[in-house]
């Protein structure tokens, strides 16, 4: 079962791949400044993921 779908449309350009990765990086470093380990280390876990899938795994060629 897959969470995300990487050929969708949405994620063809580049810079939305990386913006959503990154934007889950960033929330995981948010709550981590805010002492809240337990939801750091799950966006930290769910950045992981989307960076496996749409950045490392990524077949497809960009428009943009």
């Amino acid at each position: 079962m897959r969470l995300i779908d990487p050929s969708h449309l949405f994620f063809r350009q580049a810079w939305r791949r990386y913006a959503v990765v990154g934007v889950s990086f960033a929330w995981a470093f948010v709550e981590y400044s805010q002492d809240n380990a337990l939801w750091a280390y799950l966006f930290a876990a769910i950045g992981g993921y989307l960076a496996w899938h749409l950045i490392v795994r990524w077949r497809g060629s960009d428009d943009g």
